[in-house]
């Protein structure tokens, strides 16, 4: 069972308590990401997280690394477009340490100038990495391209040219401003005990700082275009479509029909351009789906002459879609492949501390699993397939070539 707690500063603890199990993963979830930041912040959402592991007034990053290394324990954290989540896994009689770690580096996080630098430089390499991985930056690009005039298509790590701004004053003013009680969300899921939550309210549940609202300007999709030369072996493409927000009523239809266009080894580009055609070894469809807006991309990498074909290849899957419509088979087949991967998800302490988080961050209340399955259950073929009015118009198309390729 799933209870949510708010304390007298606003903020709220999610628990599950799951008494079979031997772990508990702790999820401290900021509503924080990378398109609250302005042209001149980009990246510092990022920024901050890693500067929380760099140590607090009383624990070294060393420290901190060693204590969860000595409990067998893993501790770990993630920057998205729209909240940022600080995470731990541990067993079950270190959970309350884990809580007080993490919630030291939380509140007590010393920002050293000489570790700001020292870590802008870790950063940097890690765009750098992001740079020489071509099936990730084919992504990025896509991003920049759907959305070139709003922060969330700028990319979550930042650039070359934003990271040098980035000082203590302007880190702690950042997280003056969102770092806030309401604006926070601990999850925790596992053996848990009362005396767990009451250690968590009792550091978590007295700060205060004053809240600011966000205002978030609506995201315009455009269909434009991005092309790459690049030192690599293989040629890869993307191409972007609207999608629906989070909170759309027909978001699990979306699902449904994501998975059969490429969300799994059955669906319809995997089995014709992979199985049938041989054309790629790596192809797939997402969807992705924000508080105010959604994006459906595929991506898949093949050789670079190969390219037009690939892009001729997934542009004539989704207009016989349009045109032949689905198989009742198909969706049905579909609909349980999700159900299975949810109900997969609750064999593991992080999947359900992650979703709890996540659901009361964005959503503002949990969704029970029969309550999911329910939905899910009612998608119709119907509704499907008028959803595929989302991928017939023009795409936004990012592709990234080796350098010795025409473009």
């Amino acid at each position: 069972m799933v209870t949510t707690h708010t304390c007298e500063n606003g903020l709220r603890i999610v628990s599950e308590h799951i008494p079979h199990f031997r772990s508990v993963a702790v999820g401290v979830f900021v509503k924080a990401g990378s398109r609250d930041e302005s042209p001149e912040e980009n990246g510092i959402t990022h920024f901050i997280e890693h500067m929380l592991f760099k140590g607090t007034e009383t624990r070294t990053a060393k420290q901190i690394a060693r204590e969860f290394d000595r409990i067998g324990g893993d501790i770990n954290a993630y920057t998205s477009k729209e909240y940022t989540c600080y995470y731990a896994k541990v067993l079950d009689h270190h959970a309350e340490h884990a809580v007080q770690v993490i919630a030291d580096m939380f509140f007590n996080s010393v920002m050293d100038p000489a570790e700001i630098d020292k870590e802008r430089q870790v950063v940097l390499e890690e765009i750098s990495m992001t740079e020489d991985m071509a099936d990730d930056d084919v992504h990025e690009q896509l991003w920049k391209v759907m959305y070139p005039h709003h922060s969330i298509g700028a990319p979550i790590l930042g650039t070359t040219e934003t990271l040098p701004r980035f000082t203590k004053e302007k880190i702690i003013e950042f997280m003056d401003r969102f770092y806030t009680p309401k604006n926070t969300v601990v999850s925790i899921a596992g053996n848990i005990t009362p005396q767990l939550l009451k250690v968590a309210e009792t550091l978590f549940g007295s700060f205060k700082k004053p809240e600011n609202k966000k205002i978030h300007m609506l995201p315009d999709f455009s269909a434009g275009f991005s092309y790459k030369n690049k030192d690599t072996e293989q040629g890869h493409l993307c191409l972007g479509y609207p999608g629906l927000s989070l909170n759309d009523p027909n978001i699990y239809s979306l699902s449904v029909l994501n998975n059969i266009l490429g969300g799994s080894m059955s669906s319809r580009l995997f089995q014709e351009i992979r199985e049938e055609r041989g054309l790629a070894y790596s192809v797939y469809s997402y969807h992705s789906a924000y508080s105010d807006h959604g994006t459906l991309a595929i991506y898949g990498g093949t050789a670079d002459e190969q390219i037009p074909e690939l892009q001729e290849v997934i542009l004539q899957s989704l207009e016989e879609m349009r045109l032949q419509g689905l198989g009742r088979e198909e969706v049905t087949d579909s609909k349980e492949q999700l159900k299975g991967n949810l109900m997969l998800g609750l064999e593991s302490t992080s999947s359900r501390m992650s979703r709890n988080g996540k659901q009361e961050l964005m959503l503002g209340r949990h969704l029970d699993y029969d309550e999911v399955l329910a939905q899910i259950d009612a998608v119709s073929q119907e509704k499907v397939e008028s959803l595929m009015s989302l991928i017939t118009g023009q795409p936004a198309i990012s592709i990234i070539r080796s350098k010795e390729a025409s473009s």
